[in-house]
């Protein structure tokens, strides 16, 4: 990360008094983590200032804590950050470019160039990581760093690691891990909450593993609205489970499809090939390994999955 621009953040921390935390539709640990431990952390160096998170709330990670009401007029004196949120239609929350000044930090590919300064560190594990590195840059320390703080930065790097699985775990990230542990955080718990799902939850992964399709190392399934409404389930929810294909032996790829009535949302993952630019042609992008796209007919997923089988050759 760029000193200057860490120079510019930390004079805007300074300057407002209230601060609005964005991050992206369908929040994930990663975008929650960051959110609410910046918050957090926001709030135990100025406990005068107001600072609010904003957006929707998944059921399945309501143990994250809740989310504040915020008002058109909490904007015309606010900086205002976004989080974890590679471009703009993504953000969750319409009046984001409503305040003052508003700052992007982000470890996507950049896409969106939206905000007057953007802080991008691609090599980061997940946003979370940044917010840890960010706080010791501006100077904070680890005195702002509490058990609360700690447990949110940790969820957000287990949760985008896939529980330190995937290859974006750097030594980096397993020594900021190590420091947040210190916090006694309690981690045993923590991953058996994060991992907790409700019956017809379960009931939906057993479906997904009955009725994915697996061909040329890519495995793939398109889950309709009648099969949410047939588990009582919501797309957010659904997606979930995104990575139920990846332990079969020899997949290279596969593609997790959800019809949301108006457009169909399919995410990306690879082990080895890079799939952001196909997920780019998809109305998409994302990770080297892990994107995602926007698609609209039954014939354009079958496309994509076409497509992906070409890639991963």
């Amino acid at each position: 990360m760029d000193n200057q621009q860490i120079k510019i953040l930390q004079n805007m921390l300074n300057l407002y008094d209230t601060i609005i935390i964005h991050r992206h539709v369908r929040p994930d640990p990663d975008a929650l983590g960051s959110q609410l431990g910046l918050k957090t952390a926001l709030h135990k160096m100025w406990p005068r200032k107001k600072v609010l998170a904003v957006g929707d709330m998944p059921d399945s990670l309501q143990f994250f804590g809740g989310m504040d009401q915020v008002t058109p007029e909490d904007y015309e004196e606010a900086l205002v950050i976004v989080l974890d949120t590679g471009n703009a239609p993504r953000i969750d929350g319409e009046h984001y470019q409503a305040g003052k000044y508003l700052i992007k930090i982000d470890h996507h590919p950049p896409v969106d160039q939206y905000g007057e300064l953007n802080i991008v560190d691609t090599k980061s594990s997940s946003t979370s990581e940044m917010i840890y590195e960010i706080l010791l840059l501006c100077g904070y320390g680890e005195d702002y760093i509490t058990q609360e703080v700690a447990i949110y930065l940790y969820l957000g790097i287990v949760g985008d690691t896939g529980r330190f699985l995937f290859n974006n775990t750097t030594p980096r990230t397993m020594e900021i891990t190590s420091k947040l542990l210190k916090y006694n955080i309690n981690h045993t718990t923590l991953l058996n909450q994060m991992g907790e799902r409700p019956l017809k939850s379960i009931h939906f992964q057993g479906y997904v593993l009955q009725h994915f399709s697996y061909e040329d190392h890519v495995g793939f399934i398109f889950i309709t609205q009648d099969v949410l409404e047939q588990f009582d389930i919501t797309a957010s929810d659904a997606a979930l489970f995104v990575n139920s294909m990846s332990d079969v032996a020899g997949i290279e790829a596969w593609v997790f499809a959800v019809d949301e009535g108006d457009q169909i949302r399919a995410r990306i993952r690879s082990k080895r090939a890079v799939i952001n630019e196909l997920a780019a042609r998809y109305n998409g992008g994302g990770h080297p390994l892990a994107s995602g796209a926007t698609v609209y007919s039954r014939e354009a997923f079958e496309q994509l999955v076409r497509e992906l089988k070409e890639t991963v050759k």
